[in-house]
């Protein structure tokens, strides 16, 4: 557990080092149930998703419990994944299960103590092993320890931070912001090509499917199980030669840009249950939750999580532009409308068999394919260069705060500096 040695620097002579316990309560969520779950009546409440956003994704209809009651501006911490602190900036609302709110004595500024929170936090995950999701208790957040200054110090370090965190996260916004328009773009690009094709001259004609519109007079148009087969018959992931392959799941694929970000054996992930077996050039798709977009190409051969299906091309289509039409506009659309019918959203095999999608021929196909992974390349040639500004950013504003709330800022004369700077510019 995490004590004081996450305070690696010598705090200033007439700070103390406390326990959370001494100048805090912790007030642990409800288990509150699912079935009273609204999207419309009764109180907003908070689980862990939610947490630094100003509003939740669904509301409490039943009766309120006291003891879970929030009022703005508390300090939450998410108890499972990466024990994220976030102070709630909605109003009135009900704390679930697995969320924690930290609640100051008068001894400790709350804004100070939301600035403390996330290192040693952040330690207690980096040094808490677990196989799956880690959890986080009450007890071990009532046992942090952290540096504490007079009352006093504690409001002028925070309004310092306040400001200066402020600027940085107005840099951060700007940049998700491009960010956000970069993958905007990207679906424009990618949509514009498997449903238009490159020529804009190109006569058009009503493609007979209402979510798809028109598209190039000269394409054809299929059932989508006459040009893609999909997989059927699940393997036990135990047994030889499964057990060694790569196992895909839709956490391991990027949305919307059919991008794999990592993938383990079916041994390492502990994997019991049927899994589907995939080979080289099969396009993945992930059936739960259509809306992320989550789609790639095997590039071995390899399992894939029963929650995608593996999707093989039949002669007459590309599997590259089979993956850019999953990750298309319209077919998302399509795919969310559908998903939506059944309580966890999901594409059904019967559903997708019956689709009809765009055909154009092989060699156009190859075109498309080309032209957009050559523009693609470029977006995320600018993306890969605001992520990193992004990251520097975050990490900037992560060592301001360390430094602050360990003493390594002189707050008050940074102030000084500041008003003798902006009385200079007044006069000026």
């Amino acid at each position: 557990m995490i004590g004081a040695e996450w305070i690696r620097t010598s705090i200033p002579q007439a700070w103390q080092v406390a326990r959370l316990r001494d100048h805090a309560t912790v007030v642990n969520g409800y288990p509150f149930d699912s079935e009273l779950f609204s999207a419309e009546s009764g109180l907003p409440l908070v689980r862990i998703r939610d947490i630094a956003s100003e509003g939740t994704e669904v509301r409490y209809a039943g009766d309120v419990v006291p003891e879970a009651l929030l009022r703005g501006g508390e300090i939450l911490v998410g108890m499972d994944g990466d024990f994220n602190v976030a102070r709630w900036k909605g109003g009135e609302a009900l704390l679930n299960q697995r969320v924690c709110s930290v609640r100051p004595a008068a001894t400790v500024d709350s804004r100070f103590l939301y600035y403390v929170l996330p290192a040693p936090l952040g330690l207690i995950n980096e040094f808490t092993y677990s196989t799956t999701v880690k959890h986080l208790s009450s007890f071990d957040v009532l046992k942090i320890r952290f540096p504490f200054p007079p009352l006093s110090q504690q409001r002028a370090i925070a309004d310092y931070l306040d400001r200066e965190t402020a600027r940085l996260d107005a840099l951060v916004a700007a940049k998700q912001r491009v960010l956000g328009l970069l993958a905007e773009k990207r679906r424009a690009l990618i949509t514009r090509a498997v449903t238009r094709g490159l020529d804009p001259r190109a006569p058009l004609r009503d493609s007979g499917i209402p979510w798809l519109g028109e598209i190039p007079a000269h394409w054809e148009t299929s059932k989508f199980t006459w040009s893609v087969f999909i997989v059927e018959g699940q393997v036990d992931p135990e047994v030889e030669p499964y057990c060694d392959m790569s196992l895909i799941a839709p956490n391991h694929v990027e949305s919307g840009t059919g991008r794999l970000l990592g993938q383990e054996t079916a041994g390492d992930q502990g994997a019991i249950s049927g899994k589907y077996h995939c080979l080289h050039g099969d396009v993945i798709y992930s059936k739960i939750r259509p809306a992320l977009r989550k789609a790639t190409i095997a590039i071995e051969e390899c399992l894939c999580s029963a929650d995608m299906y593996p999707l093989r091309a039949r002669d007459g289509i590309r599997p590259e532009f089979l993956l850019l039409y999953l990750l298309s506009e319209p077919f998302s659309t399509w795919a969310v409308l559908e998903s939506n019918r059944v309580a966890m959203p999901k594409i059904n095999r019967e559903a997708l068999s019956e689709i009809r999608i765009p055909v154009p021929s092989p060699a156009e196909q190859s075109l498309i394919v080309a032209h957009v992974q050559d523009a693609t390349a470029r977006i995320d040639s600018i993306r890969s260069a605001t992520e990193g500004t992004l990251a520097l950013l975050k990490e900037r504003r992560a060592a301001l705060i360390a430094a602050a709330v360990t003493g390594q800022i002189d707050v008050g004369q940074h102030a000084k500096q500041q008003g003798a700077s902006h009385a200079s510019a007044a006069l000026s």
